[in-house]
């Protein structure tokens, strides 16, 4: 489910976004250094093409949500104009931009900095200001230098303005099917009406309109004076061109916009009182159904909401998206526009299109104004989203410790989990969020937590979040838990428990915590301890042997006839003597069915030395020691490994395969005649002692009642 808080607009940016300047877009991201004034804004420099930089992943597109589709486009433009060798600098400005459609209206707030404005993009006949972005390439760029001789359909948007090398101002257009063409700005001089408004001139207007000027005739893009006139907060303009046609007053752009919806957009307060009085209707939407006091509230301007709702605005009115007027003044923090827009009507628990009421957005973004005013107001404490999340888990998602504070303390339910199956415990642990584990920790059910299939151990051990996973072992969580079938089985190897991810991840710290709190390192079908040795990490390998793990795991859908630890451990020759101290079966090793006789040709079609070539067919013959060891990657160690297993057994006769490794390397002369000699005395003697005493026992050797001379033995 996509859920969007910070503006609805952002669900436009990546994951709604077709079209074919995607992909120019994405590739602008890579090449381009973006840098801007804001203070409160994340900065990210990338080098440009011609040289390897950082690829930005996907938690790196944030930087760009909040700009609108246009600035977007215009990114990509300039990419595609600038050289090889040049760099391309882009610097908000700090003026508010002037646009001419709804997306591009975000700005920075004090509630909300991320509505920074990179780019902007300027009414289709405005002039381009001195601070505006501008691009000249030190060497041609090809077709981009040269504009392209079209002109705009009416379903053409103007997106950005540039100049050329040569000086040339230029403007980018962009269709409604997402196409992209340049064109040389109009060198016309400005329409004399368009010139008058601007000036806010009414006097000029009105001689114009007497010279025979019209002033309801629209412009190639479908703006009339009084659009312009609302646009610039020319209220006296306004007045002219209402005197002379009222009949204008909620004429449409091609983007639906009508002259109130500009002017409260752009919050010029006198012209939308004025055309409210002349009796503008204020719940027309535009294109994305947006009302003009949707757009108050976006732009958090009280006075110009309580102007629209004294003149009939709809406060329940949904957008395109479902979001009402309450949702944005929720997402902003407007404790006096909530009060206004309750006073007037709205429902406090009102949906969007993906189940999200506002009390939702206040705990998802960590609004504690609004979310203690809307729960005064009755909202619904326990609403869930489209995908089951409640506000409290989106707040311990979060990380708003204060938020969730007070929801618990107005009896928020702690056990509701989402369709993922996870409460909001789970959540919290597996986004490291340390307060608000100890906060949900005492009130959570952990009945509730078995039946959701996985503990909160599981994800804290997979995320390393060692903090956490302490705080749940001293909490009396269990840490032999282990996952439900149904999660087990998404994983290929069907892991279970939280010892388990501590060991994939190589976290010795975690899996230290656990065992000592008391787990299992044998409960997983796949044995923790073959991952550590194929980590090839003896400190994990010597920790999981320490506290009981087998020695002699073997794989079940992998089955050998010699244990599985060995064949993870052929080319680490003091791991393997380790694990042969620690009782590894090294008989099992040198035991072989075809003994003397000639043995059957070697397959190659699967490297069985590697777990991750096996299919879910499991052999029919288990695999044999002196097979394994015949692999070209293990093969050369073939000498080495012998010699080792040697020193654990004792007479033993080696099959003809182990006997032709033997012989094919010369300075292995000495270790055949080592397996083919009866074994010393003294040999016999310490593999006997190792088996009486056992190797458990071993391990505290120094306090056996033995005597000292027999401590030299095993």
């Amino acid at each position: 489910m996509l859920r969007i808080i910070t503006s609805r607009h952002s669900s436009n940016t990546f994951t709604e976004r077709k079209g074919k300047h995607v992909k120019e877009l994405l590739r602008c991201y890579r090449t381009a250094v973006i840098s801007t004034s804001e203070p409160k804004m994340a900065v990210a420099s990338v080098p440009l093409s011609g040289s390897r930089g950082p690829t930005l992943g996907f938690e790196d597109y944030s930087l760009y949500s909040a700009l609108s589709e246009d600035e977007l486009i215009g990114l990509a433009i300039e990419h595609s104009l600038a050289d090889a060798h040049s760099s391309v600098t882009i610097t908000a400005p700090t003026k508010k931009p002037a646009v001419q459609n709804e997306s591009a209206w975000s700005r920075p707030t004090k509630s909300n900095p991320t509505f920074t404005r990179t780019t902007p993009v300027y009414p289709h006949n405005a002039p381009m200001p001195v601070s505006s972005p501008a691009i000249k390439p030190t060497q041609p760029c090809g077709k981009a230098t040269e504009p392209q001789q079209s002109t705009p359909s009416d379903e053409a948007t103007r997106s950005y303005s540039f100049v050329t090398e040569k000086g040339q101002r230029c403007v980018a257009w962009r269709r409604y099917d997402g196409s992209m063409y340049i064109m040389p700005e109009s060198e016309e001089p400005l329409d004399p009406i368009v010139e008058a408004i601007q000036k806010g001139a009414a006097e000029t207007l009105i001689k114009l309109s007497r010279m025979g000027k019209s002033l309801v005739q629209p412009n190639k893009l479908g703006w009339t004076p009084l659009h312009e006139a609302a646009f610039y907060g020319q209220e006296k303009c306004i007045r002219v061109i209402l005197q002379a046609h009222p009949e204008a007053i909620d004429r449409r752009t091609p983007r639906q916009q009508t002259p109130l919806l500009l002017a409260t957009a752009a919050e010029h307060v006198g012209c939308v009182q004025h055309l409210l009085e002349r009796g503008a209707n204020p719940n027309f939407t535009n294109k994305d159904g947006e009302t003009p006091l949707y757009k108050a509230c976006e732009q958090e301007n009280l006075e110009i909401v309580v102007l629209l709702l004294k003149h009939g605005a709809q406060v329940n009115k949904p957008c395109g998206q479902g979001w009402t007027a309450l949702h944005e003044a929720v997402c902003h923090n407007k404790v006096e526009i909530c009060e206004a827009l309750v006073q007037a009507g709205a429902r406090v628990s009102t949906p969007n299109m993906y189940g999200i009421t506002p009390i939702f957005i206040a705990a998802q973004s960590g609004r504690d104004k609004t979310l203690l005013f809307l729960i005064k107001k009755g909202a619904d404490i326990n609403s869930q989203a489209n995908d089951g999340a409640t506000p409290l888990y989106e707040a311990s998602k979060n990380g708003h410790d204060e938020i969730v504070e007070l929801l618990l303390s107005h009896n928020a339910d702690v056990n509701k989990a989402a369709k993922s199956g996870y409460l909001p415990l789970h959540i919290a642990a597996q986004r490291g969020n340390e307060g608000i584990v100890s906060l949900l920790i005492p009130v959570t059910s952990r009945a509730r937590i078995r039946r959701s299939g996985i503990s909160p151990l599981h994800l804290a051990a997979e995320h390393n979040e060692d903090d956490i996973l302490e705080l749940l072992i001293e909490a009396g969580y269990n840490v032999n838990a282990t996952l439900s079938p149904d999660r087990s089985k998404m994983y290929e190897d069907r892991r279970s428990t939280a010892l388990y991810f501590a060991v994939i991840n190589n976290n010795i710290e975690a899996t230290a915590m656990l065992l000592e709190a008391g787990a299992n390192p044998n409960l997983d079908t796949f044995n923790p301890l073959l991952l550590a040795i194929r980590q090839g990490c003896i400190q994990m390998v010597t920790l999981l042997v320490e506290h009981g793990a087998d020695v002699n795991a073997y794989i079940p859908n992998h089955p050998t006839t010699f244990p599985a630890t060995v064949m993870f451990c052929m080319r680490y020759l003091s791991m393997l003597k380790y694990l042969m101290d620690n009782g590894c079966d090294a008989m099992a090793c040198l035991q072989c069915q075809c003994g003397s006789k000639p043995h059957p040709p070697i397959k190659t079609t699967q490297n069985r030395n590697n777990l991750d070539d096996r299919t879910d067919e499991s052999p029919k013959v288990p695999v044999q020691f002196c097979e394994m060891i015949s692999a070209p990657i293990n093969s050369r160690w073939a000498g080495p490994i012998i010699d080792v297993l040697l020193d654990y057994v004792g007479n033993v006769q080696l099959c003809s395969r182990l006997i032709e490794h033997l012989d094919s390397y010369k300075d292995w002369a000495i270790i055949k005649e080592k397996s083919a000699l009866p074994r010393p005395l003294m040999h016999m003697c310490r593999l006997r002692i190792r088996e009486q005493v056992g190797t458990e026992r071993l391990k505290h050797l120094n306090n056996l009642p033995i005597p000292e001379r027999l401590n030299n033995y095993p």
